[in-house]
């Protein structure tokens, strides 16, 4: 092969993927430009997280709220379906592997995805406040729209385990420490306790924020986009994922399905009856 057709070849190659987020090369790692040698044991996990995410490195404060957010939601127990579904995965024989990857499957919109949505419709309320609208106005046109077509749960609110989901509070406080310290602005949490203030007028109640909406309001406020924020939970379940299926394959339980074997399903299909043509059959 002539060097014209080597150098054509591998232009090729270059091409075929293209990334800003690693290079390599025999003996040479760069994360977005930097050295792999010179991260490791100098930037924290988190921010290694934000630098692959968003192409530059946080400040340590910005590591340190990202990396409190990402710890607040390891784990809510084998209720949970994808812990569960990881308990009874690793029953079933599988690797350590393919009992996570079986559980973090399941994250979807219903288990998993109220972070992102809690933090689109924190996002609207930005829009409007940018518009020029004030806190309670957008907030209350927000929720008018929503009761008026979208039903359902707003999202970030409500606990169907906790009267009070204790990780919310705790993560608000230290939201309004670093606001109050010039590394958030404190925006998104003043709409979420807009919006849990009118939700509670309209409704009567209190319906509290959640560990989704509180998160929400930390990626919101560090600058994250809604659909990173599911991935970011998706990194943050997958501790507790990894922990419950490497508990569980410790233990000598086999086959260990959602519900004790004394337990069964409730059937709701039609009573026992014959093959047609059996009808008049002696039993």
């Amino acid at each position: 092969m002539s060097g014209v057709e080597k150098k054509t070849g591998r232009a090729r190659g270059e091409e075929w993927w293209q990334t800003g987020i690693i290079e390599m090369s025999p003996g040479v790692i760069r994360l977005r430009g930097y050295e792999i040698q010179d991260l490791i044991g100098r930037v924290s996990f988190p921010a290694v997280i934000w630098l692959m995410l968003r192409g530059e490195l946080p400040s340590e404060d910005q590591a340190a709220l990202l990396g409190i957010a990402l710890g607040a939601a390891v784990d809510h127990g084998p209720q949970a379906p994808s812990i569960a579904i990881a308990r009874m995965a690793a029953t079933c024989g599988v690797g350590i592997n393919s009992a996570m990857a079986s559980a973090i499957n399941v994250l979807g919109d219903v288990h998993g995805g109220a972070g992102e949505q809690a933090l689109s419709f924190y996002g609207d309320i930005a829009v409007a406040l940018d518009g020029g609208m004030a806190l309670n106005e957008a907030v209350s046109t927000r929720l008018d729209r929503f009761f008026g077509q979208e039903k359902g749960y707003v999202p970030g609110l409500g606990h169907r385990f906790h009267p009070v989901d204790p990780r919310a509070p705790r993560l608000l406080e230290l939201v309004r420490d670093f606001a109050a310290r010039g590394v958030v602005n404190g925006r998104f949490a003043d709409i979420a306790e807009a919006v849990e203030a009118n939700v509670a007028r309209r409704k009567g109640k209190k319906i509290p924020l959640n560990i989704d909406g509180a998160t929400a309001v930390i990626y919101g406020e560090l600058g994250f986009p809604p659909p990173l924020t599911r991935g970011l939970f998706v990194l943050s379940r997958s501790v507790g994922i990894l922990a419950h299926a490497w508990e569980q394959s410790q233990q000598s339980e086999r086959n260990k399905g959602p519900l004790p074997r004394e337990w069964l399903w409730a059937y709701s299909g039609p009573p026992a009856r014959p093959l047609p043509g059996d009808e008049g059959a002696d039993n």
